[in-house]
């Protein structure tokens, strides 16, 4: 088990899905690359990437708080670009160990 997963117990994983608009001439690109510096900033794994429907969907892994902080940026905060309408989270659960090793962007 990872220094990280036994400094604060419980592993948590959850899918997401941001609903909204991405404006500037970074497009849906700047939203990735902010969820993933924001991402290994809070230390937690998993990925990003953007939809042909115009969504940023993925996935985060990590110590409950840690997920619970990343949950909250990408409801309130996202990139500076982005204008959040809504941000759907599913599939919640405790795991027992990370199935990633960092955070990508996915294309």
């Amino acid at each position: 088990m990872s220094a990280l997963a036994k400094a604060s117990g419980a592993l948590k994983s959850v899918d997401y899905e941001v609903f909204g608009r991405v404006q500037g001439e970074d497009g849906l690109r700047g939203a990735g690359k902010y969820t993933e510096e924001e991402a290994r900033k809070l230390g937690v794994v998993g990925w990003v990437k953007n939809t042909s429907q115009g969504t940023v969907t993925g996935q985060v892994q990590g110590p409950e708080d840690k997920v619970n902080a990343m949950k909250s940026w990408l409801s309130k905060v996202g990139s500076p670009s982005s204008r959040i309408d809504r941000t759907s989270f599913s599939n919640e659960k405790e795991i027992s160990k990370l199935d990633f090793s960092g955070f990508s962007t996915r294309y």
